[in-house]
């Protein structure tokens, strides 16, 4: 698969030759420079770009198709909330977008699982960033959905309220076993959240990382952290 844009009377190439395979409710991280492909790949599975050569199915279905039966997902850096609409309002958007009416016990219980209880009547002028991208999540995962694309979910956030929303979507990811593809420039984000880290090289995958130890709320995983790490940091070409 390929992605090319047209830059004046050029052309320049996003992707080249990607063929990748992603198991189903597996949680995946694509790392890699600026520039390397990585949101431009997200993309093209959420259906908002169309490859140049090549096809993306998700689930053994064209993107459009996943699309319109709502199970994509999506997140992005920044939560694009309606600042007029309410946490609760905010959350139900894609039952109204999709033409459906809106099921409150869902809506409902994903406020409560991310925390909103006593925020469900505010506006987005009212929450810090660690709370608007609660609602975002929850406003994505609303139609319960097989995939959810995440493009540098937490790269606004402070230190500490990242910590908190990794912790958060590793929570959702478990209860609800929709697959994860979450692009990040965070190496210790990559390999905490994710059971495998993709390195994403001028527009190639270049190298695909396993990650074989339990989560961070197991020791082993925190003892085996420092080898991912080094291996991570390798292959992308840093060196300490």
């Amino acid at each position: 698969m390929t992605k090319s844009f047209r830059l004046g009377r050029g052309t320049i190439d996003a992707l080249l030759g990607v063929d990748l395979t992603v198991e189903k409710g597996a949680f995946v991280s694509l790392i890699g420079p600026s520039g390397c492909g990585k949101s431009t790949l997200l993309r093209m599975i959420a259906d908002l770009e169309t490859p140049t050569t090549g096809e993306v199915l998700v689930n053994g279905l064209h993107p459009s198709a996943m699309r319109a039966k709502s199970r994509i997902g999506i997140a992005f850096q920044d939560p694009a909330l309606l600042p007029w609409r309410t946490v609760l309002d905010n959350i139900r958007l894609p039952f109204e977008v999709a033409g459906l009416e809106p099921n409150e016990e869902i809506v409902r219980a994903l406020v409560k699982l991310v925390g909103l209880d006593d925020f469900q009547r505010a506006r987005p002028a009212q929450l810090s960033g660690g709370m608007r991208q609660r609602v975002a999540i929850a406003r994505s995962l609303v139609l319960e959905p097989d995939v959810l694309l995440l493009d540098e979910p937490f790269g606004a956030l402070d230190a500490l309220t990242r910590l908190s929303m990794r912790a958060l979507l590793l929570d959702l990811w478990r209860r609800h076993g929709f697959g994860v593809l979450l692009v990040t420039h965070d190496v210790d984000e990559a390999i905490e959240l994710a059971d495998r880290v993709l390195v994403l090289e001028n527009g190639r995958v270049a190298h695909s990382i396993t990650i074989e130890s339990p989560r961070p709320t197991s020791s082993e995983r925190t003892a085996q952290h420092d080898e991912y790490r080094a291996d991570l940091l390798d292959k992308l070409g840093v060196r300490l």
